[in-house]
C-alpha cells in the first residue's frame, strides 16, 4: 500500500563499527550486500522476499556517509510511482534531492526535502511479472 513507512537507512562513517554497534545494541541482523556499498539491516525477522512477517515493523540499511546520500537516519516511503511522487512533492514545495535510481532488480529508490528540510527517500517496487 502507497504511503506507508517501508524502510529505513543509516549513514556510517566505519560500516564495520557501526555494523558491530547495531548488532551488539539492539540484535539486529548486519548483512552486508555483495557488490554494493550498503549493508541490509534487519530488525525483525522476514519472509523470502525480505519483507517483515509482522506487520508494521521495517527493516533497513546502511550505507557509508559520502556527499551523495543525506546525512542523517532517512525514512523511506512506499510510492507507486516515483517520478509521479516526485513531481507532486515539487508542487507542493519540496524538491528533489536525488533522482530515481534502480535498486538492483528489487525496485527504485529517490531522495527529496521537503519543506521543512528533512530529506526523506521514496521506494518504488519493481512490477512484479503476472503468474502463468
Amino acid at each position: 500500500m502507497a504511503g506507508q513507512v517501508v524502510h529505513f537507512e543509516i549513514p556510517a562513517d566505519d560500516a564495520s563499527r557501526a555494523s558491530t554497534f547495531y548488532s551488539e545494541a539492539f540484535g539486529w541482523n548486519i548483512m552486508p550486500v555483495p557488490g554494493m556499498d550498503y549493508t541490509m539491516v534487519g530488525t525483525t525477522p522476514s519472509g523470502e522476499t525480505g519483507a517483515p512477517l509482522e506487520p508494521g515493523a521495517i527493516n533497513g540499511g546502511m550505507y557509508t556517509r559520502n556527499e551523495q546520500f543525506p546525512q542523517s537516519p532517512v525514512v523511506t516511503v512506499d510510492v507507486d510511482d516515483i517520478d509521479a511522487a516526485l513531481a507532486k512533492i515539487e508542487s507542493l514545495g519540496g524538491s528533489t534531492v536525488a533522482p530515481k535510481i534502480p535498486v538492483g532488480e528489487m525496485g527504485f529508490a529517490a531522495y527529496f526535502k521537503d519543506t521543512e528540510g528533512n530529506v526523506l527517500g521514496l521506494w518504488q517496487n519493481t512490477p512484479q511479472a503476472p503468474a502463468e
